[in-house]
């Protein structure tokens, strides 16, 4: 196991002084196999395990830096440090170190090469040697500019996503011929961005500082170039929490029930130390379950005279507008814990039993 922390350690003048460190610890135990402290004012920012495009036998930790002076508005220098993993991951070896122009906030394994978030600048390095009898470095293949401060990346194939700090989403695609990032659309709303993912080649989850989240769209059929760099945005919704991370997962065993797949789930934490899923949904399954959660705000009614409606709308500084394209979950399980009678009134003009609603809603359940 692999982390990046910090610890203060008080000087003799009183002063406190901000130690940033990379340590591996066993995975059973968590004792420390192996440390390396980084330099003065330099903070640790960003971590990836990869084996590049080498045997997979070989497993690399790359650690991404920032120094940090209070001089500069934003660190105009870091490092990326590659590690090697030792046999048996009893401890590990600085293999490579590489400066950069910048903080180094995100890094992303793609196609056998790194990608990394450099200040304003998402950059791609390619992990070779120059010459037979030289070690491998980090060479840097191609740059793309044009955003604001690169935090997050995600990628798909050859499609990758950005995370801007001010300029919400972009999707970029790689050229295999040419080895360059081109830029094929982005979402031109002003969201801060604390975290993205790929749901499919289409579209694309995002979380931003307002505590919200929200889905955008590709315009592939559009019959113009400027609509098809366009992304829209088809969901929206306030989740009133800080979410950090996003990953592909599941926290339960999928288990195929009735011949019908599973359905495809994004896991999500947050500063809080929430940890959530998100499913994926059918047109014909979001179309029923929003008549669902539409009676059960009739049933079922909010803490201090809370208007759920008005609390599930995506709220910042910029907008307000009405929750679209997300089934609130927490409100739906809510279906379990009513009374017969209520569930009666719940399930009117559905065209369903409470039986078969009730077997639904648990199914949805179990996912977490």
């Amino acid at each position: 196991m692999v982390l990046l922390t910090s610890a203060l350690e008080a000087l003799p003048s009183g002063e406190e002084v901000e130690r940033h460190f990379m340590r591996l610890l066993d995975e059973a135990t968590f004792d420390r196999l192996y440390e390396y402290e980084m330099q003065p004012t330099e903070a640790a920012v960003s971590l990836l395990c990869t084996s590049f495009d080498g045997p997979s036998s070989t497993v690399y930790v790359v650690v991404g830096t920032a120094y940090v002076r209070p001089e500069e508005a934003e660190p105009t220098e870091g490092r990326l440090l590659v590690f090697e993993v030792g046999e048996r991951s009893s401890g590990l070896e600085l293999r490579h170190e590489y400066a950069t122009k910048g903080a180094v906030y995100a890094l992303e394994e793609f196609r056998g090469q790194l990608l990394a978030g450099v200040n304003n600048k998402l950059q791609l390095y390619s992990w070779s040697s120059l010459t037979e009898a030289s070690s491998a470095s980090l060479v840097l293949r191609h740059e793309h500019c044009g955003h604001i401060l690169v935090l997050y990346v995600q990628s798909r194939g050859d499609f990758i996503l950005v995370g801007d700090l001010m300029k919400s989403l972009a999707l970029l695609q790689y050229s295999a011929t040419t080895g360059e990032l081109n830029e094929l659309a982005r979402d031109y709303n002003a969201n801060w961005m604390t975290a993205v993912a790929f749901l499919d080649d289409e579209a694309f989850l995002g979380a931003e500082n307002g505590f919200n989240l929200f889905v955008a769209r590709k315009n592939s059929d559009a019959a113009t170039d400027e609509e098809r760099h366009r992304l829209d945005v088809v969901g929206e919704f306030h989740i009133g929490e800080f979410v950090n991370r996003f990953r592909k997962g599941s926290l339960t065993m999928h288990v195929a029930e009735g011949g019908t797949a599973p359905l495809p789930t994004i896991l999500f934490g947050t500063v809080n130390g929430v940890l959530g899923v998100l499913a994926s949904l059918s047109q014909s399954q979001y179309s029923f379950l929003s008549k669902v959660v539409g009676n059960l705000v009739k049933v079922i009614k909010g803490v201090g005279g809370l208007v759920h409606r008005e609390y599930r709308s995506f709220s910042n500084e910029r907008k307000t507008v009405e929750a679209s394209g997300f089934i609130d979950g927490d409100l739906l399980e809510g279906y379990l814990e009513l009374s017969p009678h209520q569930k009666l009134e719940v399930v009117q003009g559905l065209e369903v039993t409470v039986e078969e609603l009730t077997r639904q809603v648990e199914e949805l359940a179990r996912l977490h």
